[in-house]
């Protein structure tokens, strides 16, 4: 059985994906042992503490800067014997994290990675000013600086021409990073994904 934890920051509409396949026994071998929260009042923790997940705040204001808090985090994750790390909506720098929990957080971002890594704002936005046809959902483990490192799987998302930020941003979310996220965890739950270099492969 594999302990996981979520980390999140704000409304937490990927820690439902994973909540959704616990309920519907889609992840084997796997307990949410965790939601881990960086903001009081966050939705997330509603969504952890109604699907009967604990749920705890690690308040960055509390700490005299990033990589204090990224410790105390990670010591919390240590307490609760985590393995897999769970990045759903997370919004502050990992610090430390990554050093202790190597090739186990994954995590999504919403394009093609590495299409768009420089965009520094609305990726969607960026994506229709760039008139791309195409767009998608990436699943991946985090490298040693918290970024996006081996990619796991990708989902391909048609961009329509009648899309605007919003209506690709929620396609996005639901067509790619719902469906990936928690198809990724499971791999790791089945022992599936080996690392070799930066790249990830999926075992049959």
């Amino acid at each position: 059985m594999v302990r996981a934890a979520a980390l999140v920051s704000g409304e937490g509409a990927e820690l439902q994906a994973i909540l959704d396949s616990m309920y519907f026994q889609e992840i084997p071998d796997f307990e949410l042992v965790a939601v881990i929260s960086s903001r009081r009042g966050a939705y997330a923790m509603k969504r952890a503490l109604s699907a009967g997940v604990p749920a705890y705040v690690v308040d960055p204001e509390l700490f005299p800067n990033i990589t204090s808090h990224s410790m105390a985090v990670a010591n919390k994750l240590r307490d609760m014997d985590i393995e897999l790390v769970i990045l759903a909506g997370y919004e502050l720098p990992l610090g430390v994290i990554p050093y202790q929990f190597k090739n186990r957080i994954i995590g999504t971002y919403p394009a093609m990675y590495p299409a768009f890594e420089d965009v520094d704002g609305d990726i969607q936005l960026a994506v229709l000013e760039r008139g791309v046809k195409m767009t998608g959902a990436t699943a991946y483990f985090a490298d040693s600086d918290g970024r996006v490192g081996g990619v796991i799987m990708q989902k391909a998302i048609e961009v329509k021409p009648n899309d605007d930020p919003e209506t690709l941003r929620r396609r996005v979310l639901e067509e790619g990073e719902w469906k990936i996220l928690p198809q990724s965890v499971a791999l790791y739950c089945q022992g599936k994904l080996s690392v070799r270099g930066k790249r990830v492969v999926i075992e049959e």
